[in-house]
């Protein structure tokens, strides 16, 4: 009898421990807003769940930090930027992509000045930036698609102030306002603003938002367990997508505004639909954009610093 209660316990005991999630540490790249919608949505589902995971979302108290506690093996994945990570493959750092979010570039020129039709009318005016060195590189390459000179303009660096800028006639044209918020923050303010996006003048086109891991953790099972269930958020939120913002809305009721409202509407076409799935060519282009402008020091070869999980 005794031996038999033992059996049970010891069987109790395995099949606990087997049932036990898998934590996994994900550090965003931001606080909480509508760009992270398929995440939300996993969890909103059971998704990180039903693959076995206990899914820890960390938002940075610095948005430079996420990539870098990946790299030092103090999160399991971090979000960042698709042209973040051909500087950290430049830097030697020991980060490769495994999965995409945003697989559109969210960066835009915008105008307020209805005489701005094209690139090519920021001839002899003023673009506020917020950001050297890539901002730069994107707007001179889509003027020149254009004809016009770099020189031919004025750049402000206005601090991350890109919407006031705007609205105080600071500047007659922003670089780095997304199309997903500050054109709708425009928009929702009475304004009408003529928007450029990157890729349709020059500009190779990127992922906006990756997952990033350590080299040496990339094919750890718990990866592709997390982007298993990140499609299935997707798929649920792309299904659903009134319903799902009332939840998220519910549960962030800080964030229960008509700007993240219609954010949320306006990145649904954004999301990437497999999230594992890369596209070489794409990321081969965006390091030679930045190695023939002179943003890193040379060439890397994609599988060093991105992978596609099957």
């Amino acid at each position: 009898m005794k031996k038999t209660i033992c059996g049970l316990l010891l069987t109790a005991a395995f099949a606990a421990q087997a049932s036990a999630a898998e934590k996994l540490t994900l550090v965003l790249d931001w606080y909480i807003n509508p760009d992270h919608a398929p995440i939300m949505v996993a969890e909103q589902i059971g998704a990180f769940k039903a693959e076995g995971l206990d899914v820890k979302i960390i938002p940075p108290s610095d948005p430079a930090l996420p990539p870098r506690l990946v790299a030092a093996g103090q999160a399991d994945l971090a979000i960042t930027y698709q042209p973040q990570l051909h500087f950290f493959a430049d830097q030697g750092l020991p980060l490769v992509r495994v999965g995409t979010l945003i697989n559109s570039p969210l960066n835009t020129v915008m105008t307020l000045d209805q005489n701005i039709k094209s690139p090519a009318d920021l001839k002899g005016k003023k673009i506020g930036y917020s950001v050297s060195g890539i901002e730069q590189a994107t707007l001179a390459t889509m003027v020149e698609h254009e004809h016009i000179r770099p020189e031919e303009m004025k750049l402000i660096n206005v601090n991350f102030q890109l919407t006031s800028a705007l609205l105080a006639g600071q500047v007659d044209a922003v670089i780095g306002g997304y199309r997903n918020i500050e054109a709708l923050e425009l928009k929702l303010q009475g304004k009408t603003p003529t928007v450029f996006n990157v890729e349709d003048y020059g500009v190779p086109a990127y992922d906006e938002l990756i997952f990033v891991a350590n080299r040496n953790a990339a094919n750890e099972p718990k990866i592709k367990k997390f982007l298993a269930a990140l499609k299935k958020g997707n798929e649920y939120l792309q299904a659903h997508p009134q319903e799902t913002w009332q939840t998220f809305a519910k549960a962030h009721a800080e964030l229960n505004t008509e700007l993240n409202k219609q954010a949320w509407q306006a990145s649904l076409p954004l999301f990437a639909a497999d999230p594992a799935k890369l596209d070489r060519a794409r990321y081969q282009a965006y390091e030679q954009f930045l190695f023939d402008n002179k943003l890193i020091k040379k060439i890397t070869p994609v599988d060093d610093y991105a992978v596609e999980l099957h």
